[in-house]
């Protein structure tokens, strides 16, 4: 009975009862969409506090430079491998699918493109000019780095001034965890809520119009979800993935629900390090990592869509093209999460690249809320995953 009434069993039947209700009372859902505003608020207002001290403590548990350095290194290490496989399984689908639609369809919908960033404007943009300002517009990247440094700064501080700074910032960071408890306890009703909301917003005969594509995203995004990410946790990590996502899957339908990584971020490092067995300084610094730059469901969403477009421009994009889009799918998942607008800045970098209009994206636009649930889900998964293989190396 208890387990009945856990907060993971009252958000599945959270995520039932509002796909229903979407469909039955879509007005009384729209109406309702406060309570999912107020969850993700809610949520969102512990990332910064959480990131900041948990990111601390975690590189100043270590210990030195040189280990920071190493799990730093095998982190982005695994993050490209898993980036990687996940875009060469998204091609593999859509060339075996060859899903395509008319593409009078794409005047439905205009999307203006973001300005085009080079290489050194990318890289600036990961730094803070100022940190107050950074903090203030919660860009993630630019406060990792900052943290990073001013912890490893602390290691070469005297012992009890190192001290007295890692205990304030564990304060601030157990305080944090239990503020995210009272508001995980909410999940069901958020949930409920958000899912409700974009089922009575979008309907279902968005998804019937673009099936093909839909199906072949979401067959990649499984298989990647079930198989690959799972094989190459279990061989590197020497753990049971399936028993470990029994115990965090409650971050994995939160992703699902809000569509955002960074909004989960709170869950995730709470589910990790309390129910998944992952020691607090991997959890601390490889999920909020991985929440800012490891992208494997989105970087595999991104080579579909953009073979989509390609098929129903009857464009026919050969090999060299699609190793193109493998490498700009790839490397764009690491830099885009410092670009406002990361999704549409990855899928104008890969359409230019091949040559195709960027307009084309609003032939996809109208499911692109739907796909960003499942392909965020991934994400976070992948996160989870990451943070319990590298737990191994702490």
């Amino acid at each position: 009975m208890k387990k009945l009434f856990s907060i993971e069993s009252l958000t599945l039947l959270a995520i039932l009862f509002g796909i229903l209700a979407g469909l039955w009372l879509p007005e009384a859902m729209l109406s309702l969409k406060w309570l999912g505003d107020l969850f993700l608020m809610l949520l969102k207002m512990l990332i910064i506090p959480l990131v900041f001290a948990s990111v601390f403590v975690a590189v100043v548990s270590l210990g030195s430079g040189e280990a920071l350095k190493n799990l730093g290194i095998k982190t982005f290490g695994y993050y490209l491998l898993t980036t990687a496989l996940a875009v060469t399984l998204g091609l593999l689908v859509v060339n075996f699918a060859e899903p395509a639609t008319s593409h009078h369809l794409h005047a439905a919908q205009t999307i203006q493109p973001p300005k085009e960033q080079s290489f050194a404007s990318l890289l600036l943009s990961f730094v803070p000019a100022n940190i107050f300002h950074s903090l203030d517009e919660g860009r993630i990247v630019q406060i990792l780095v900052f943290v990073i440094l001013f912890a490893v700064a602390a290691l070469y501080l005297e012992p009890a001034k190192r001290e007295t700074l890692q205990l304030f910032f564990e304060s601030v960071n157990d305080a944090m965890a239990k503020v995210a408890e009272w508001v995980i306890a909410l999940t069901p009703l958020g949930v409920f809520s958000l899912i409700g909301y974009v089922v009575a917003k979008e309907g279902f005969q968005t998804i019937v119009d673009l099936k093909s594509y839909v199906a072949a995203v979401l067959t990649a995004l499984f298989l990647h979800a079930l198989f690959v990410l799972p094989a190459v946790a279990a061989f590197l990590g020497r753990f049971n993935p399936l028993e470990y996502f029994r115990k965090v899957r409650e971050a994995v339908l939160i992703a699902f629900s809000t569509a955002s990584s960074s909004a989960t971020l709170p869950v995730s490092i709470d589910v990790a390090s309390t129910k998944g067995g992952v020691k607090r300084e991997s959890a601390g610094f490889v999920l909020p990592l991985g929440a800012t730059v490891n992208m494997d469901g989105t970087a595999l969403y991104e080579a579909i869509a953009v073979m989509f477009i390609a098929n129903s421009y009857g464009v026919e994009l050969g090999f060299s093209q699609q190793i193109v889009i493998f490498l700009t799918a790839t490397f764009a998942s690491v830099g885009a999460a410092g670009i406002p607008g990361a999704g549409l800045v990855m899928m104008t970098m890969i359409l230019s690249a091949v040559g195709l209009p960027l307009e084309a994206i609003g032939l996809i636009a109208a499911v692109d809320r739907i796909l960003d649930m499942f392909r965020t889900a991934v994400n976070v998964w992948g996160d989870l995953l990451a943070a319990k293989v590298m737990n191994r190396f702490v």
